[in-house]
């Protein structure tokens, strides 16, 4: 399982993530969304953690939270095998 979180700042960058995540555990991958061709931030990412405990942590935690001026949008990540 991994944590969605979206309606982020295109100012974020990977270590800010990390910080706020590391409060819930150890963080064991970030993936910033880019746009392919202009390279700038779409506004959300996925954060792998290494616990499912620990994503459910992170997500009652910082759902609604206002961070870096944004209300952030969190919740479990859908992956391909979710869509089926």
């Amino acid at each position: 399982m991994s944590v969605y979180i979206g309606n982020l700042s295109h100012e974020v960058e990977d270590n800010d993530i990390r910080q706020v995540f590391l409060k819930y555990g150890v963080v064991k991958r970030i993936l910033v969304s880019t746009n392919q061709k202009t390279g700038e931030k779409r506004g959300f990412a996925v954060v792998e953690m290494e616990t499912d405990s620990q994503e459910m942590a992170a997500i009652s935690a910082l759902v609604g939270t206002e961070w870096m001026g944004y209300t952030l949008k969190v919740n479990r990540a859908r992956t391909v095998a979710d869509a089926r």
